[in-house]
């Protein structure tokens, strides 16, 4: 029996902070987001921790493009709905840097990257979680299968997030 299938309900936006309000600090987001990447890395490993991550993005991104974005009627309707709430939100800046939608690739960058920005640089791209995220706002879109992959990311030295799109079917 699962006890927390997603629902926007389990937010409890509406009545369970009637004093402190819907906002949080960045800090004490990434104080999750890094605590709990770290319980599944070590538990099950680093692949493993990327795939839950990855398709816990996919689920947020479905329910975000469905209760934020839809309805849509093109790429630049989308992508500037997109934009808008992603900023209102504090999420990120997207910017489309490519648009090659019809040949099954776009390119975009998130600045300010709610997972990133300001960590320190790595060898590594850590965004993991934005990866199916972007692939599932494109999925839900396109009504085709998408794969997001980091490609410049803060923690490499990019001080911006960049995403290669690609059709996969």
């Amino acid at each position: 029996m699962r006890f927390y299938k997603f629902c926007w309900d389990l937010l409890g936006i509406e009545d369970g902070r009637p004093n402190l309000g819907t906002k949080v600090e960045l800090e004490m987001y990434r104080l999750m987001h890094f605590t709990l990447r770290d319980v599944l890395e070590g538990k099950y490993g680093r692949e493993a921790a990327d795939e839950a991550f990855f398709e816990a993005g996919k689920l947020a991104g479905t329910e975000f493009y469905a209760r934020y974005i839809d309805p849509v009627a093109s790429l630049d309707e989308f992508i500037n709905k997109t934009q808008k709430v992603l900023k209102e939100k504090n999420i990120g800046i997207l910017k489309l840097e490519e648009d090659l939608l019809e040949q099954g690739r776009v390119l975009l960058t998130i600045d300010e990257d709610l997972d990133c920005s300001g960590l320190p640089e790595t060898d590594y791209e850590t965004c993991i979680y934005d990866e199916g995220f972007i692939s599932a706002l494109f999925e839900q879109f396109t009504r085709k299968k998408w794969r997001a992959r980091e490609i410049d990311c803060w923690c490499t030295g990019a001080r911006t997030c960049r995403f290669l799109i690609k059709e996969t079917e």
